[in-house]
């Protein structure tokens, strides 16, 4: 299920009504603008009992295609590898 921004901010409102609502969608905005800098330098993002993302490069070279047999050139691009914690996919797997 995606997640919108609109509605982390009404979560985080409802969880913390200390904080302004301002001041939340800055602190996200912040958060997400520094995640997607660190992975344009070609960081590794951590986020300690939940999830990591790491760019990888796939090298340039040549590929087949294995409906129909076809080979050409592919050029060296980059991937993003996700994994998730495992505490979170267990509490993902849990029955209630």
């Amino acid at each position: 299920m995606p997640v919108a921004k609109s509605n982390l901010v009404k979560e985080l409102a409802d969880s913390y009504p200390n904080f302004l609502r301002k001041d939340l969608i800055r602190l996200i905005d912040i958060t997400l603008y520094e995640m997607i800098n660190a992975l344009k330098r070609g960081e590794r993002v951590e986020l300690r009992d939940i999830f990591t993302i790491e760019p990888k490069t796939q090298k340039s070279g040549f590929r087949r295609n294995p409906k129909n047999g076809v080979t050409f050139f592919a050029k060296e691009k980059k991937k993003i590898l996700f994994k998730i914690s495992k505490s979170w996919t267990k509490k993902i797997n849990e029955k209630e």
